[in-house]
């Protein structure tokens, strides 16, 4: 049985060793155009910025090694250029020229190519992409013989902001310029806010809502769609990144409604000999249900392994039954998309669906915040942790999550993947039972804390609003926005219009506030507005809200009008 796979870096070369160890009979061949099979491109950024020390950890397999462990053989340099697919062969052009692989199986496993556009200048010579070893090296030969100042980074992704980092790291006084209204567009705007804040105290530029114009490599300038000009004497482009689908669309394989690769469940392509993994493909949205492309180092590696043992459990079967392979072949049910970024000395991350994107899919939205120290208060060194849980009002069920601090992120994080994956509502939240000791959580976990406050929502007893919904509602002559935090808060900033009564006082002073109107509560993270609103409805308010995640939400939102 011969099985070729086209690609060696996540999907392929994890496709590559998983084949191995499901049949030691098959004859495995991986072609790969580029000069290094199964590199770590994600720890690319970070040998930049000397996280890294040494390139050679970068190179996780040789062909060699590849021989002699999985008794793969690895061409290098060899790119497939035509599938005959009635012939079941892949023609390759490579150091020796063209060459036809055949094959009883085929995993294309290509990925994609960063998108550079073709902006005026964009291909100075101090005009960078990253996405392979040669890429990291040009950059650091660069930063190593001109010695750059100022850098520009066009995109504030992943990549990008993890190269904004790596080249602040460098002492090279970095901007990130951005065309959406936010850095980290996968995540909702108040944890994009936080990611440019924690950005700019730490002296990074960073500009959002304008595009780039040009690169301009005399004055080593950029111009951006607005006429501003920025000095960048190193320019990185990280804009995104697009399926690579040549080969596949001159083979007549079909594409999905997301402009990826079609897949079944069993990583099977159009053709019943093709199989397909990684960047390249479309898959199912766990949460939703919808076709996406979510191109992930996490996701691409399990669908190597799958789509290996499907192709080579199919071709054993064909041949000489089941008994010939010891697995089963094996279902690819979808992503949750769960990725987390490095932020200097914080993280941000997300899993399921946002806030945006569970509107978009039809969902009645709920969503609950919490500002919490990410361990018990009282043991020293609490960080505040930002989490934000959304929720199906109608069912319950939670549809995803996104958190920022400094500390405990990705593991709350991982947390509710698990609970997406399990299907789990917020009333199975609440009642999770997670580690706690005072180092490292609270008698009720800030994800415990995010489910009462959905709860207190969904059931009445507390009702809330996100920042954006209170603002959206608030009218000044039939509602009253109602600061329930101490004087001395109020005073150092507050929403415009707002009348201050502390919560510890507003027993005492609850004549002062009309019943008539629509009452919007907010502290400065939203447990004394719960107060608030549970001392107001017990005396007979109508109409109350609690602005979830509090002044500190309000802000990240910009939602209202400030005043100091």
């Amino acid at each position: 049985m011969k099985l070729l796979i086209v690609g060696g870096v996540a999907g392929g070369a994890t496709a590559a060793a998983r084949a191995r160890r499901v049949s030691e009979k098959a004859e495995i061949t991986l072609l790969e155009r580029g000069p290094y099979v199964s590199f770590a491109n994600c720890g690319l950024p970070y040998y930049i910025s000397g996280d890294i020390a040494k390139r050679s950890q970068l190179l996780l397999q040789t062909p060699e090694g590849f021989d002699s462990r999985y008794g793969v053989k690895v061409h290098l340099r060899t790119e497939a250029v035509e599938i005959d697919r009635a012939n079941k062969r892949v023609k390759a052009v490579g150091p020796d020229g063209e060459t036809w692989f055949p094959y009883d199986k085929l995993i294309l496993a290509q990925g994609g190519n960063p998108i550079m556009p073709p902006l005026p200048g964009s291909d100075a010579t101090h005009a960078f992409k990253l996405w392979t070893v040669p890429d990291v090296d040009r950059i650091q030969t660069f930063i190593k013989e001109s010695s750059p100042k100022t850098a520009v980074v066009v995109g504030g992704g992943f990549i990008g902001l993890e190269m904004a980092e790596a080249f602040h790291a460098r002492g090279i006084a970095t901007t990130v310029v951005e065309l959406a209204p936010q850095v980290m567009a996968v995540m909702d705007p108040e944890f994009g806010a936080r990611i440019k804040g924690r950005l700019e105290s730490a002296g990074l530029g960073v500009v959002t809502g304008v595009g780039l114009k040009a690169v301009l490599p005399e004055t080593k300038e950029v111009e951006l769609s607005d006429g501003r000009k920025i000095p960048a004497e190193l320019v990185l482009f990280s804009v995104g990144v697009k399926p690579e689908l040549t080969l596949v669309k001159a083979a007549g394989l079909a594409l999905g409604e997301s402009g990826g690769l079609l897949v079944d469940e069993f990583l099977r392509t159009s053709d019943p000999d093709i199989y397909a993994a990684g960047d390249m493909v479309e898959v199912t949205q766990k949460v939703s249900g919808r076709k996406v492309r979510i191109p992930l180092a996490g996701p691409a590696n399990r669908q190597g392994r799958i789509a290996a043992t499907n192709a080579v459990v199919a071709a054993f079967h064909a041949e000489c039954g089941p008994d010939c392979v010891p697995v089963a072949p094996l279902r690819y049910a979808g992503a949750l998309g769960t990725s987390v970024v490095k932020v200097l000395d914080a993280t941000a991350a997300s899993t399921g669906l946002t806030e945006k994107a569970a509107r978009d899919a039809g969902y009645a939205v709920g969503s609950s915040i919490v500002h919490k120290d990410h361990h018990a208060g009282y043991y020293p060194g609490g960080k505040t942790l930002s989490l934000k849980l959304v929720y199906d009002r109608k069912t319950r069920r939670v549809l995803g999550a996104q958190a920022f601090g400094e500390a405990g992120v990705e593991k709350r994080i991982d947390v509710v993947a698990t609970a997406l994956a399990g299907k789990l509502t917020v009333d199975d939240l609440a009642e999770l039972d997670l580690a706690y000791a005072p180092p490292y959580s609270s008698a009720n976990d800030p994800l415990n804390m995010a489910a009462f406050v959905a709860l207190n929502d969904l059931t009445g007893f507390s009702p809330t609003l996100t920042a954006p919904e209170a603002a959206a509602r608030y009218k000044p002559e039939t509602g009253l926005l109602l600061d329930v935090r101490n004087l001395g808060e109020f005073e150092r900033g507050h929403v415009s219009g707002a009348k201050n009564v502390p919560v510890d006082e507003l027993r005492s002073r609850i004549a002062e506030v009309p019943r008539e109107k629509e009452i919007f509560v907010y502290c400065a993270v939203g447990f004394r507005g719960h107060l608030a609103v549970r001392i107001l409805k017990e005396n007979g308010f109508p109409s109350v809200w609690n602005v979830t995640g509090g002044y500190t939400s309000i802000r990240a939102n910009d939602a209202f009008t400030e005043e100091k």
